[in-house]
């Protein structure tokens, strides 16, 4: 087996629990390696700090998936991590009453890098981000097969995932029946049937259930505006919590289709309504005319990379200027990002930025993340993606 000899300066975030090797962090490599190849990482002195699989093209070079010296990545192991993580998420309650769609497996935090397994009812979707774990895709679909028993298994990893990693991407339906024609699966009681054409993550943002749970405390009796709604799940969930009317925008015909579907699925054709159109002059009609007493934002990743971070603070300061001004003074307004680079300290900024140029002030009420079926080493700070802040809105005092 190849080795992945690190730098000295680059050794201690492995060996606290890190399981990425960067590029920028490796002296050598000693031995032999094919892309997608198990490799030890070893510090300068020669020292095994685990082992994992490479990815030559990517900047991160080796996602390390144990810290065991002799532990193959085998179908044994692969069949002991997904029974591990279905173990965590009964621990979470999950599946339970009224909820049939959760993240079984994600990948770092469950100790399997480049690897996320969903269920969503009865359909399993993957994603593959590294061509390690794309390498071992059959005994991936093996494992997931014999232990959750789906009636489909699909590969929904993202076209770009696959090219920066080096890969093609195979048939969307890798097992089971091909005459499954849509998701059907439940979510706090609230049912949702979306065709498999939708491709955003696996099929739906299961990782915003803790943040649609503390929507729905905080909606009953307001009107809503949920912007980027994609199938209206936030807006779902705020009218089934006793919100006196919902209006959920979003730019995707598609999204927007599914979820009509969804609000007559659920009866709730008197409360909610979804429509398409652009989230920008959603908010500046909504100020136009006195504004909604609770303002949902949750809009697409604003910065795929590092070097994007100053506009990207930019224009989350005048997205949250514009929600500040759609919410009504003394309502909530929400403000996410999927961007691991834009954490709390920018949420809160820009939401003070914002609200100060429309002359009022945001107090945060509540910060939520990515919910428990997504867990992340506490090492790896890059894992903690999501984030939500909670503020309520009103005049300077």
């Amino acid at each position: 087996m190849a080795e992945v000899v690190l730098k000295a300066g680059h050794v201690r975030p492995i060996w606290a629990g890190h399981p990425w090797v960067f590029a920028q962090a490796v002296a050598r490599m000693v031995g032999p390696v094919a892309a997608g190849d198990e490799v030890s990482v070893v510090d300068p002195e020669g020292r095994v700090l685990g082992r994992g699989l490479y990815s030559p093209n990517s900047a991160i070079r080796v996602r390390l998936y144990t810290r065991q010296a002799e532990r193959a990545l085998d179908r044994s192991l692969l069949l002991e991590r997904l029974q591990q993580a279905l173990e965590r998420r009964k621990r979470l309650g999950l599946p339970g009453p009224g909820t049939n769609a959760f993240r079984v497996l994600n990948g770092e935090g469950d100790d399997l890098p480049g690897l996320i397994v969903d269920q969503l009812g009865d359909v399993i979707a993957l994603q593959f981000s590294s061509i390690g774990m794309k390498l071992r895709e059959r005994s991936v679909v093996d494992a997931v097969q014999e232990l959750l028993r789906p009636t489909m298994v699909l590969d929904r990893t993202p076209a770009k995932a696959a090219e920066l990693e080096g890969f093609e991407l195979g048939a969307a339906v890798v097992a089971g029946d091909r005459d499954v024609s849509a998701l059907r699966f439940s979510e706090a009681g609230i049912h949702y049937e979306l065709p498999l054409t939708l491709g955003q993550k696996t099929g739906f943002y299961l990782d915003q259930r803790a943040l649609r749970a503390r929507l729905r405390c905080l909606a009953k009796g307001r009107r809503v505006l949920d912007c980027y709604s994609y199938v209206g799940a936030s807006g779902l969930s705020m009218a089934r919590g006793g919100a006196a009317e919902v209006l959920s925008i979003d730019s995707s015909a598609a999204a927007v289709a599914a979820g009509k579907q969804c609000v007559v699925l659920n009866g709730l054709e008197g409360v909610m309504r979804i429509a398409q159109g652009d989230a920008r002059r959603a908010l500046a009609a909504a100020a136009a005319s006195g504004g909604y007493a609770l303002v949902l934002c949750d809009p697409p990743i604003l910065m795929p990379r590092r070097s994007a971070y100053a506009k990207a603070q930019k224009a989350l300061e005048r997205l949250a200027r514009a929600a500040a001004a759609a919410t009504r003074p003394g309502g909530p307004l929400g403000l996410c990002s999927c961007s691991a680079g834009l954490g709390l300290a920018e949420r809160g900024r820009a939401l003070w930025v914002g609200a100060r140029l429309e002359g009022r002030r945001a107090t945060i009420i509540d910060r939520v993340f990515q919910d428990a079926d997504h867990p992340v080493p506490a090492a790896f700070p890059e894992g903690l993606y999501l984030s939500s802040v909670l503020a309520e809105i009103e005049t300077h005092r």
